[in-house]
C-alpha cells in the first residue's frame, strides 16, 4: 500500500508528460491507478489467502513422513 501511495503521483505526472507529445492524446485519470493498485492488492491478498488456507488443511503426518 506504501508502494502503491509513493508510486502514483510519480507515475501519473510522467504519464501526462509523456502523452503530451500526441497529438490525439487522452486523459489520464486518478481512478485508473487507484484501481490499478486495488486490483494488485486484491490479487496479492488472494494469492496468499490460498496459499495459507493450502497449508492449514493439510496433514502434519504427511508431510514429515516425506521429509
Amino acid at each position: 500500500m506504501i508502494a502503491i501511495v509513493l508510486a502514483t503521483p510519480v507515475a501519473w505526472y510522467i504519464m501526462n508528460r509523456w502523452l503530451q507529445d500526441f497529438t490525439y492524446r487522452i486523459e489520464v485519470k486518478w481512478w485508473m491507478f487507484a484501481l490499478a493498485g486495488l486490483l494488485a492488492v486484491v490479487i496479492a491478498l488472494l494469492t496468499v489467502s490460498f496459499q495459507s488456507v493450502k497449508t492449514a488443511l493439510m496433514n502434519p503426518v504427511k508431510s514429515l513422513r516425506s521429509e
